[in-house]
């Protein structure tokens, strides 16, 4: 196995562990609803997971690790790409601030501020901001 090859398949199992742990983030009240699925849908695609793990991930979300970031940078540059999917969506008003809550508490934030996480990486996503001054935004608002 070449180098390349190490790599591509760690890179594979991360995206297969962090998309699982949305998955269980969307089973947390039991049910997966159509703009859920329809998002996590999206969320394969842009993960490279295939059919055949897509399927197996939705039956056994449960037996992948929650591989949460550790770092602050790597949960912002996580929720960047979240924020921005869940705005490009179709999930409008009320939904599409509960879910951002959900996924930042995946993510790893603490559950007494994902509201105003949410409200801030939903306001950025709408104003179309490049990564790091995402990030740059989301570390300064608490100052």
């Amino acid at each position: 196995m070449s180098f390349s090859d190490l790599f591509d398949s760690g890179f594979k199992k991360r995206n297969e562990d962090h998309f699982a742990a949305i998955v269980r983030v969307a089973m947390s009240d039991g049910v997966i609803t159509d703009k859920e699925r329809a998002f996590l849908d999206r969320l394969a695609t842009r993960l490279d997971i295939s059919e055949h793990d897509y399927k197996d991930i939705l039956e056994n979300y449960s037996s992948h690790p929650i591989n949460a970031p550790h770092s602050y940078d790597d949960r912002l540059e996580r929720l960047y790409d979240l924020s921005r999917m869940v705005w490009a969506d179709d999930i409008e008003g009320p939904n599409q601030h509960w879910l951002l809550e959900k996924l930042c508490v995946g993510l790893g934030f603490h559950a007494q501020n994902v509201k105003y996480i949410a409200d801030k990486a939903l306001a950025l996503a709408y104003d179309k901001v490049d990564s790091d001054t995402f990030i740059e935004e989301m570390k300064g608002m608490n100052k």
